[in-house]
Parts: C-alpha cells; sequence; structure tokens
C-alpha cells in the first residue's frame, strides 16, 4: 500500500472518529437555542393576540421604564467605572492600591440584595431620617423633605451600584495596556489632567467601555428583583404580569421578543461603532504609564471619588446585612438550611454540566473542523444576552407539555404515574442556567484552548491516542486552571440569578435568592439579611478569585 493510499485511510478514520464529536458539539449548540426558538413560536403564534392592547395600554410604559433605566445605569455606570479606572491607573493617592481592588467588590452583591439594604437605610424608620428628626427637632415627615425610596431614581442608584464594576474591570485594564507616550505628548502640548483624560485616555479605552457598557445595559434589563422591590414597571416585570397574572402565554412571549430585539440592537450598535476604528498601540514605542502624585485635596479628592462608589456598591449594604443577621434569631432555621442546599446543588450540577457541554462543543468544533457546529457555536452566546425571564418562558412551557405526555404515556403502557419528572423537579432550574451561562463556560474554555500549543496534542495523537485521550491526557491538565475558573463563574451566576428561578423552581422548592426575595417583599430583613449574606459570600469567593487572574 502505498504512503498516499495509507494517508487517504487515515484521515478518512479520523473524520469518522470525529462524527461523534460534531454531532453532539450541534446538539448541544441546539438544546442551548431552543428556548429562544420557543419564544419566537409563542410570540408568533399566540392562542389570543393581545398585541394591539399592549400597544395600546402597558407596553409604552414598559418600554420607556427599561429604556430609562438601560441609559441612565449606562451612563452613570461608564463615568464611574471609567473615571475611577483612569485614577487607579494614572494616579498615585492615599488608599490606591487598597480600592484598586476594593471596586471589584460590589460584585458579589446582587441588585436586589442592594435595592433592600438601602431602602432599609433611608426608609422613613431607617437610621438616617431617624437621626435627622433627633437632630433637628422634626416629629413627622410633613415637618421635612425626604426623596421617594422606592422610585425608579432609587432603582438606577441601585443598579449602578451593583453593576459599574463590569466598566471598571474593562476600562482599568484599558488604561493600563495603553502606552504612556501619548499622554506626555499631549502634556507636552499643554492639555491639562481633564484634557489628557477627554482627549486621550478616553478616545483609546472606547471600546473597552462600550463592552462593558453593553454588558450594564444587559444586566439592567434582566434585572426583576430590584424594580419588582421598588414598583418600577419594566418589559421585564411585565413578562410576569402578563404571564403570571392575565394568564396570556402569547403576550408575554410577545414582551420577551421585544427585550431580545431591544438586546440584539444593542450588541449590533455597540459592534457598529468600533467597526471602522483601530484602537491598537505601536508596541515600537511602548512605554508604560508612569502614575502622578497627588497631594492635599487634589489626593483627598481622588480617594474619596474612588472610595464613594465601594461605600455605595458594597460596604452599604453589606452593613446593613451585617447589622440585621446579627439580630436573626436562628441562623440554622430549617428554610435556610434547605434553600442553602438547594442553591449549592442546582448551581453546582448546573455549573457542572455547563463546563463539560462548553469543552465538548469547543473541542468538537476544533476537532471537526464542520461547518455547522463552527457557524452554531458564536450563536450560542446569545443565552447570556437573554434575560432569565425570557429564558423562563422559552423553557417551562416546552418542557411541561413534554413532562404531560412522557406521564401520559407512562401511566397507559404500566398504570404508573411518574409524574412530572422535569418541571416538577430542579431539572428545568438546571437547563435554565445552563443555556443562561453557557456563553461564560464556552468563551473560558476556548481561550484556554487556544493558548495550548497545536504540537502536544499532534504528539499524543502519534503515540497512539484518540481524540477522547488527547483531551484527557493532554488538553485538561494543561487548562485545569481556565476549568476551574469556568466552573467558579458560572456557579456563582446561577446563585445570584432570581428572574428564571422564580419561573421555574418547583413548589415550595426555595434558592438563597428566591428565599431573599420572599423575605424582602414580606419586610422580614433580618430573615432576608442572613440568606444575602450567604449569597454575598459566594460572591466574594469569585471576586477574590478574579482579582487574582487579573493581577
Amino acid at each position: 500500500m502505498s504512503d498516499k493510499t495509507s494517508q487517504f485511510l487515515a484521515k478518512g478514520r479520523s473524520v469518522k472518529r470525529a462524527d461523534p464529536w460534531s454531532i453532539g458539539a450541534a446538539v448541544i449548540a441546539i438544546l442551548v437555542l431552543l428556548p429562544i426558538a420557543a419564544v419566537f413560536y409563542f410570540a408568533f403564534f399566540p392562542s389570543e393576540n393581545i398585541w394591539p392592547h399592549l400597544l395600546a395600554t402597558t407596553l409604552p410604559r414598559y418600554a420607556a421604564n427599561s429604556l430609562i433605566l438601560m441609559f441612565s445605569v449606562g451612563a452613570i455606570t461608564a463615568s464611574v467605572g471609567a473615571g475611577a479606572a483612569w485614577l487607579i491607573v494614572m494616579y498615585d493617592f492615599p488608599m490606591r492600591r487598597w480600592l484598586e481592588w476594593a471596586l471589584l467588590l460590589p460584585l458579589a452583591v446582587p441588585a436586589y440584595v442592594g435595592a433592600f439594604a438601602l431602602v432599609d437605610f433611608l426608609e422613613y424608620a431607617g437610621p438616617v431620617q431617624t437621626g435627622l428628626r433627633g437632630l433637628f427637632g422634626w416629629e413627622s415627615s410633613r415637618d421635612y423633605w425626604f426623596p421617594p425610596i422606592r422610585s425608579r431614581g432609587a432603582a438606577v442608584v441601585v443598579l449602578s451600584g451593583a453593576l459599574f464594576p463590569y466598566v471598571y474591570i474593562l476600562a482599568r485594564a484599558a488604561f493600563r495596556e495603553q502606552s504612556g507616550a501619548p499622554f506626555e505628548v499631549a502634556r507636552a502640548l499643554g492639555a491639562g489632567p481633564l484634557g489628557r483624560f477627554i482627549r486621550v485616555g478616553l478616545p483609546l479605552a472606547r471600546p473597552a467601555i462600550m463592552a462593558g457598557v453593553a454588558v450594564v445595559m444587559m444586566e439592567t434589563v434582566n434585572d426583576f428583583g430590584t424594580v419588582d422591590f421598588f414598583a418600577v414597571q419594566t418589559l421585564t416585570t411585565g413578562i410576569f404580569s402578563v404571564w403570571l397574572q392575565a394568564g396570556n402565554l402569547g403576550g408575554a412571549a410577545q414582551i420577551a421578543t421585544c427585550v431580545l430585539a431591544l438586546i440584539v440592537i444593542l450588541v449590533t450598535l455597540e459592534k457598529l461603532s468600533r467597526r471602522r476604528s483601530q484602537f491598537s498601540s505601536s508596541a515600537r514605542g511602548f512605554r508604560p504609564v508612569v502614575r502622578t502624585p497627588l497631594q492635599g485635596m487634589r489626593a483627598a479628592a481622588a480617594a474619596i471619588a474612588c472610595f464613594l462608589p465601594f461605600f455605595m456598591g458594597f460596604l452599604l449594604p453589606v452593613s446593613v446585612l451585617i447589622s440585621h443577621s446579627l439580630d436573626a434569631a436562628d441562623w440554622a432555621r430549617p428554610g435556610l438550611l434547605r434553600a442553602l442546599w438547594h442553591t449549592v446543588f442546582v448551581g453546582g450540577v448546573a455549573a457542572l454540566l455547563t463546563v463539560i457541554g462548553g469543552v465538548f462543543m469547543v473541542y468538537g468544533v476544533r476537532i471537526s473542523r464542520r461547518k455547522l457546529p463552527s457557524m452554531l457555536m458564536p450563536v450560542t452566546a446569545i443565552g447570556y444576552a437573554a434575560p432569565g425571564a425570557v429564558l423562563g418562558l422559552g423553557i417551562l412551557v416546552p418542557l411541561a407539555a413534554f413532562d404531560n405526555w412522557f406521564a401520559d404515556g407512562i401511566l397507559a403502557l404500566s398504570g404508573w404515574d411518574p409524574g412530572l419528572l422535569f418541571t416538577g423537579t430542579a431539572a428545568a432550574l438546571v437547563l435554565a442556567y445552563v443555556v443562561r451561562f453557557f456563553a461564560i463556560a464556552q468563551g473560558t474554555v476556548d481561550a484556554a484552548f487556544g493558548r495550548i500549543s497545536p504540537s502536544l496534542p499532534m504528539a499524543a495523537r502519534s503515540l497512539g491516542q484518540g481524540a477522547g485521550g488527547a483531551l484527557r491526557r493532554v488538553y485538561l491538565p494543561l487548562m485545569s486552571a481556565s476549568v476551574g475558573s469556568a466552573l467558579l463563574l458560572v456557579f456563582v451566576d446561577a446563585v445570584k440569578e432570581l428572574p428564571a428561578t422564580l419561573l421555574l423552581r418547583p413548589f415550595n422548592y426555595n434558592t438563597l435568592a428566591t428565599l431573599v426575595h420572599e423575605k424582602a417583599s414580606l419586610e422580614k430583613i433580618a430573615e432576608a439579611s442572613t440568606a444575602s449574606l450567604m449569597i454575598t459570600g459566594v460572591g466574594l469567593v469569585a471576586v477574590i478569585f478574579l482579582a487574582r487572574a487579573n493581577r
């Protein structure tokens, strides 16, 4: 047998061996995309079309509130995140090194936790207004004016305090990677600190800042706990109202498509805004940025400017939680421990399945080189852009129909009723978390695969290892840190997820997030604070890991 013939046969055998990976990658992509497809189906083929009624009544209000929240939170987080990153990278002042990492901590506090902590702190019976009445001798609310706490403005403040680290992380990295030469030239031409920031630093870091703002806006649209607590009607709360209260699935799906369209427009505009722009710096003339020491009032102002976001996003809510949790009668009450177990179990299983699916899909696409999986893989990232309420809608109804069909078939054949296997258990929650956070695992794993030299798996294949053997013996040991990071990030996001959990949890099945929402809605702050601290503790682990990875 000639060499060319043997090579052709070997190539054919490798393609056949790669087929299961290619098929598996396509199946995973289809499973991730099915909930989104289901939402569009319900929207375009409703049993009762109330779209004209929505347009004439509630939809404009939902859309207006959502847009106002998105752009307000986006503008504030862009200013706070980029401004803090600029001060941290470009200047030296007291507490700078500590604040550099403290500004990441608000990521550990979900926005809905910060919402009821802020209300408890600023409400009429809270310490601020009580102190004002005691200080000035006021006797009732008629004696003084205080801004309304449960309002859209308060929701903007809470969401901005919880989400600005997304912009801060990316802006800080962008400022650190810039060469100091343009800033030295601008200084020589007479530009002051503000001029250098606006004319040099900000344009060069704009892609990173806009990417962070896009994430912030998507998280704002996804939020349910904060806006529900502040009684702000948005598109997300509209999905809950139309579906659960009005009982109209088609109307809820139509609102969900509006949310998805808003997200698609947002992402498209962000990409188009930097399509023809180049922001790379020349490696030849690269010089690291030298921080400018600040003295006196300027140093104090910089420290205060960086401390305030940390105070609003982390220190204030955590202090309120700790003060109430110390008053809680029992940290080990059965409902809390049961919610903790549910959270750890569902989040852990979802993280494991998500990362396994991400590894399988990325590896299958890489070794098969088929067009269909390669085209589907980027599209699976839409799950992260889709709000939890949208995914809950797209998962619950098809799964409920399958559950009933399957249970009726088993009952007809055997006389035994197995019950609802998916919607009656935590399986639907696990699926929602997998779909929602698949992009995190896929992106992390794909980056890890790209850092491994192709010669290593080729050597393993030449020693008789198949595709599975090369993955198990070469790739996974080398990318164990990235896989661990993906597991942690998916787990933490699953712990904090609220809208999908509220829609998909079985009856009497609480997680820490739903327990916090339930207790806070009943104004039982002490009972909500303990579960909130547990969520924050889990988030802190991820933030510390993230801080170490971004040194």
